[in-house]
C-alpha cells in the first residue's frame, strides 16, 4: 500500500486537536457545543478515542468558517488521510457539522460560502479554492455524529482495512496516498470576523456608506 511523509510544514494550523499517525488514512472532527475553556469530559474522551485508535489527528471544531478552515489546511498537507470521522453532538447555534456535511455534499459557491447550510456564517473566506476542492477529492465523509465511541472505533478501524468493509451505509477501507502533491499554506487570514462580513452587495454598500460617514465625522471633529 503507497504511502507518503506529510508535507515538512504538516499540520500548518494550530487547534484543539492530538496528533497520532502520520501515515493514518484518517481525521477525527468532534463538534464542540461549549466554550473552549468549558470542554467537557466526555467531548475530550472522545478526542482520545480518536488518536488512541489510530488517528492522524483528532480534535475539536467549533465554528463554520475558521474551524473548518483550518481542518481543511491540515488535512490537504497530508495525503495519506482519506477518510474525515464526524463525531459528537451538534452546535445549535454555528451548526458546524451540518456545514460540514454539506461542504462535502455540495461544496462552495463563487463566494467560497458552504452551499445546503443554515450554518452561521459558513464562508471559507482564508483558504484557496484549490485546497477546498483538494480535501473534497481527497477524502470521504464518514458521518458517526451523535454515535458513542465504540462505533467511532470500528470506523476508524474500518478505514484500516486492506480490503472493502462494511462499515452501516459504507464501504470502507485504506486506498493509501492520494495521487496528487500534498498542499500546504497557512491561513491568509483575509477575514478574522466572518460574522461581521455582509452577506450580499446591498450589505457590503450599507456597511461601505457607514464606514465613510465614520471617517467624514472623524475628520470633522480633528479639525
Amino acid at each position: 500500500m503507497h504511502k507518503v511523509k506529510p508535507h515538512p510544514q504538516y499540520p500548518p494550523e494550530e487547534g484543539r486537536y492530538l496528533r497520532g499517525n502520520d501515515f493514518s488514512p484518517v481525521t477525527v472532527v468532534i463538534i464542540l457545543n461549549t466554550d473552549a475553556d468549558k470542554i467537557p469530559p466526555e467531548i475530550e474522551h472522545l478526542v482520545r478515542v480518536g488518536v488512541e485508535t489510530g488517528a492522524a489527528i483528532s480534535g475539536t471544531v467549533q465554528t463554520a468558517n475558521i474551524g473548518i478552515e483550518k481542518i481543511i489546511c491540515n488535512i490537504v498537507s497530508n495525503t495519506n488521510i482519506r477518510y474525515l470521522i464526524l463525531g459528537g453532538p451538534e452546535s445549535a447555534g454555528h451548526r458546524t457539522g451540518e456545514a460540514i456535511k454539506a461542504l462535502f455534499s455540495d461544496g462552495v459557491d463563487e463566494k467560497k460560502r458552504i452551499i445546503g447550510t443554515e450554518a452561521l456564517s459558513p464562508t471559507l473566506y482564508n483558504v484557496p479554492v484549490e485546497f477546498i476542492e483538494r480535501l473534497r477529492k481527497q477524502v470521504t465523509l464518514v458521518d458517526c455524529q451523535f454515535k458513542n465511541e465504540e462505533v467511532i472505533r470500528q470506523a476508524i478501524q474500518a478505514c484500516y482495512q486492506e480490503a472493502p468493509v462494511s462499515f452501516g451505509n459504507y464501504v470502507l477501507y485504506d486506498p493509501g496516498a492520494y495521487q496528487e502533491p500534498p498542499l500546504s499554506g497557512k491561513l491568509n487570514w483575509t477575514v478574522t470576523k466572518p460574522w461581521a462580513e455582509p452577506e450580499d452587495e446591498k450589505e457590503r454598500i450599507a456597511k461601505q456608506k457607514m464606514l465613510e460617514m465614520i471617517a467624514r465625522m472623524k475628520e470633522k471633529q480633528g479639525r
